[in-house]
């Protein structure tokens, strides 16, 4: 019997099991799919350390309107996605207040400035070097009010935060990035960052270190766990204490122990394009709503949000996605034949769930990063483990906020 099961191996449940393993714990993975394959292999490949606000809802009445009327692509919905969690979208909204969202950014900027820190060593350890740029990425800015805009965000990054990054002018753009065909007013090169060039491979050179370390992934249906007697079964796994990091899956399994769990289930896409020179860096294109990013399997196209219960066969948001990548840069046709899709699992006030589940002993839980999983993992991760050694972990993560 292992001391401790983790179900799921995406980034939060891989590098949950290489924390404990590092203090010594016998740690076993079970996930139903291999590690890295689900919602860690659909992100834009960025280690932001400069995201030190976690993503609000836009409130103001133009940005809602677009919404509604179903014109803007930063947030797309249906009746039954947005009914299915009105819930949760409504608390959401009230903690994208400012003084709310102040509150969350305190805490949530304590744990985005470790990412790369925490990252660091399991990428050298892993042997993932090969996949990762410490350069950063670029933010467009095309008119001048998001150039000044732009302006005050690099100026109160580094004042408040420590982030370092550098406002570019056109001609600066083009020098750093000259696979950028047409004239942009200027941008952010937000240089603290990082990014990687294959997201479900490092998640997956990071299992294979734990292996090697002398861990143990079951490939398996993490959704059976259950108590017998004083131990957590789930598959062919068996463990003194049992780690739920199963992502946007978490609430459902939870729910059987308890602890209601309202999600804000954000539906992204992506597909990769075939591209001869592509550029230096991602590129986030935010007035598109959009972020292309350079991988090994071509550009990654990576859309925003949707609130909807199922995938769309052509989704909008990628469809113009792509028209405006065509507009920056010469890509050629489709890697894949469909769009990948997934759900990030959000929670209604911006910060993970870390911590032990009210009522069950020895049961943990892991999970809610909203976009950031594959930024936060190792962070959390830490956290985590030092809980379950009896450290007094952090409150304003813990699930028994839920129960409030």
């Amino acid at each position: 019997m292992s001391e401790i099961l983790v179900l799921g191996a995406g980034m939060v449940g891989v590098t949950t099991a290489l924390a404990l393993q590092e203090r010594g714990h016998d740690v076993t993975i079970i996930d139903r799919n291999a590690p890295g394959r689900e919602t860690s292999y659909g992100n834009a490949g960025l280690i932001q350390t400069e995201a030190v606000e976690p993503y609000a809802m836009p409130l103001a009445p133009g940005a809602l309107l677009q919404i509604a009327l179903g014109r803007g692509y930063d947030v797309k919905w249906n009746i039954p996605g947005l009914l299915s969690q009105a819930g949760a979208v409504f608390a959401y909204a009230r903690n994208s207040l400012p003084a709310a969202h102040r509150r969350a950014s305190q805490t949530w900027g304590k744990l985005i400035r470790q990412s790369t820190e925490r990252h660091g060593p399991l990428i050298e350890a892993s042997g993932a070097d090969n996949i990762i740029r410490r350069d950063g990425y670029i933010e467009l800015h095309r008119t001048p009010a998001k150039l000044e805009k732009g302006r005050k965000a690099v100026e109160r990054f580094r004042t408040e935060f420590g982030v370092e990054s550098t406002l570019l002018d056109g001609a600066q753009l083009r020098a750093l990035e000259p696979s950028i065909k047409v004239d942009i007013l200027g941008a952010t090169h937000w240089a603290d960052s990082w990014n990687c060039s294959d997201p479900g491979g490092l998640v997956a050179r990071y299992a294979a270190l734990f292996e090697r370390r002398g861990g143990r992934i079951i490939n398996g249906d993490a959704g059976d766990l259950h108590r017998k007697g004083a131990a957590w079964i789930a598959d062919e796994g068996e463990g003194e204490h049992a780690v739920i990091a199963l992502g946007p899956w978490s609430p459902m399994l939870l729910g059987r122990y308890g602890l209601k769990v309202p999600m804000v289930y954000k539906r992204g896409y992506h597909r990769h394009y075939h591209m001869d020179a592509p550029p230096h860096h991602p590129i986030a294109d935010f007035g598109n709503s959009v972020v292309l990013s350079p991988m090994r399997r071509g550009l990654r196209i990576a859309t925003a949000a949707e609130l909807t219960s199922h995938p769309r066969l052509l989704p909008p948001q990628l469809s113009h996605g792509e028209k405006a990548a065509k507009e920056l840069f010469e890509i050629g046709a489709p890697v894949e034949a469909e769009p990948w899709t997934g759900r990030r699992p959000c929670m209604p006030d911006m910060l993970p769930v870390v911590g032990a589940v009210p009522d069950q002993p020895n049961l943990w839980a892991h999970f809610g990063h909203g976009h950031q999983g594959f930024t936060l993992g190792p962070v959390t991760a830490e956290i985590l483990a030092e809980q379950m050694d009896g450290g007094p972990g952090w409150s304003e993560l813990s699930p028994d906020r839920l129960h409030r």
